[in-house]
């Protein structure tokens, strides 16, 4: 299908851009949201004589979220979750997580179509998310995903929490390897030299008189 683009969609093109993209991603997405014209000749004459307010009104809320991107980007939000000893969350992070988060840190105004998540968050650790203020304005929040605010904070300073447990594990692992569990451990190596030499002593005296 042809369509007329109203705002920039990436990788198809810009503000006014005649393109052909798939009858279901034009009707399931861009023309119910507002972001493209089917490209008819009486289409083509409303975008025109509607040119420069649709340009004026892109420009202005592109101003709006470059100035709200500089409060956003690089946010980090945590999550905690419940988590195996392998990481793996019991469960998952979505894009609606993410967006409660955000509001919870004072965030207001992001959708869950400004959040960029390929698949759900299934493991601990830090994830960049992509969140697409406006077509042409992204920002980078980071995801902490941890099972306490302890471990969250180990995360946040860049430490692996899964592999320093593995190896606290390992070291207390060879540390009670090392420790003998009770006194028979020891080996029955037979009496002292001392107590050897006491049981010699009285021969030998014997031995002197005669």
């Amino acid at each position: 299908m042809e369509i007329i683009l109203l705002e920039r969609i990436e990788k198809l093109g810009g503000i006014g851009d005649v393109v052909t993209v798939k009858n279901g991603f034009a009707r399931n997405f861009l023309l119910p949201n507002n972001k493209a014209l089917r490209a008819n000749d009486a289409n083509r004459k409303l975008f025109e004589a509607n040119r420069d307010k649709i340009e004026a009104d892109n420009a202005e809320r592109r101003t709006d979220a470059e100035g709200r991107a500089k409060d956003i980007d690089g946010k980090q939000v945590v999550l905690i979750r419940q988590a195996s000893n392998t990481g793996q969350l019991y469960g998952s992070v979505s894009v609606r997580d993410i967006v409660d988060a955000l509001a919870d840190d004072g965030v207001t105004g992001v959708t869950k179509a400004m959040v960029e998540l390929e698949r759900p968050i299934k493991s601990l650790g830090l994830v960049d998310v992509k969140v697409k203020l406006h077509p042409e304005v992204a920002v980078t929040v980071g995801v902490n995903v941890a099972r306490s605010p302890d471990e969250a904070e180990m995360q946040k300073q860049g430490i692996d929490v899964i592999a320093a447990m593995f190896e606290e594990e390992q070291a207390e692992a060879v540390a009670s390897a090392l420790e003998p569990d009770s006194e028979d451990e020891f080996e029955d190596v037979g009496p002292a030299p001392s107590e050897l030499a006491a049981e010699e002593t009285p021969a030998a005296d014997e031995a002197e008189e005669a």
